[in-house]
């Protein structure tokens, strides 16, 4: 007994020590570029890793006066509508897979799945003629479609993997009470699905905040140009003011942090859940 419980204390201890370290892995970035926003260029270069001699918010107010409040507003009305539009026709998508019986349903199910194999990369060049086509390129309408009909396949095989064990019963009585399929899916069915959808919600937040490849192909004006992109703007061939930069990558940074760290524990449930169904 005595020989087991040391060595369950020596494995607490190693586990313990593990997780401090992945904090300061994880942590250690965030401090350091968060400490260098109030730092001058002259201090930032002269130690990159000493405390700043004086905290002040001017690289802070200066980065949101050279377009990081523009590109703040692109990146959250992005987002906000890309991640509605997704989840939503997702959910609908999810539904009728799981609960509705419709001819080739599997054939359907298949190709929508199929979807996760399309690399974007590899669809670059006939989005942007087809997008210029449209009128559409260097639109916020432009990064809404994208955004949307790139990631539904990945949500709606994640919610489909949750929905598919929800008990029919639940169906079949509100049919009896002679609920329409629509009032079952938005009433019933979804409520139900709260935990993945919170989680799909929260992947689709940050593949849309973060997202660069699309973003710097097809926009190009200051107005809608999302974060990732517009602050590749404050560095300049000529001379960069790096503490400004590492001052807009904070707050590009804060906005998905705080979000993460307040719904960590809904979205660990739900992904747990779709994906061990």
């Amino acid at each position: 007994m005595n020989r087991i419980g040391f060595v369950g204390v020596i494995a607490r201890v190693f586990i313990w020590s593990f997780l401090l370290g992945l904090v300061l892995v994880v942590l250690y970035p965030l401090l350091w570029m968060t400490l260098n926003g109030f730092k001058t260029n002259a201090e930032l270069f002269g130690n990159p890793f000493a405390l700043p001699l004086q905290f002040g918010w001017q690289n802070y107010v200066d980065a949101w006066n050279r377009g990081v409040s523009d590109y703040l507003t692109a990146s959250v009305l992005v987002t906000i509508t890309s991640t509605i539009t997704t989840v939503f026709i997702s959910a609908w998508a999810a539904y009728g897979l799981t609960r509705v019986r419709m001819p080739f349903g599997r054939t359907i199910s298949g190709l929508i799945l199929g979807g996760l194999m399309l690399a974007p990369a590899v669809a670059l060049v006939p989005l942007v003629r087809m997008f210029q086509a449209m009128g559409l390129y260097n639109t916020f309408w432009a990064l809404l479609i994208l955004y949307t009909a790139f990631r539904i396949p990945f949500t709606t095989f994640l919610i489909r993997s949750y929905m598919i064990d929800l008990p029919r019963e639940v169906d079949e009585a509100a049919e009896v009470d002679g609920a329409s399929k629509w009032t079952t899916f938005w009433l019933i069915i979804l409520p139900m699905c709260r935990p993945i959808i919170i989680s799909t919600i929260l992947l689709h937040v940050l593949f849309a905040w973060n997202e660069y490849l699309f973003a710097m192909v097809f926009t190009s004006g200051t107005t809608i140009q999302t974060l990732p992109v517009g602050l590749t703007s404050l560095m300049s061939k000529h001379g960069t003011d790096y503490p400004v930069v590492f001052a807009g990558m904070v707050v590009a940074a804060l906005p998905v942090i705080v979000l993460f760290f307040v719904s960590q524990r809904h979205f660990v449930k739900g992904l747990a859940e779709g994906m061990g169904k």
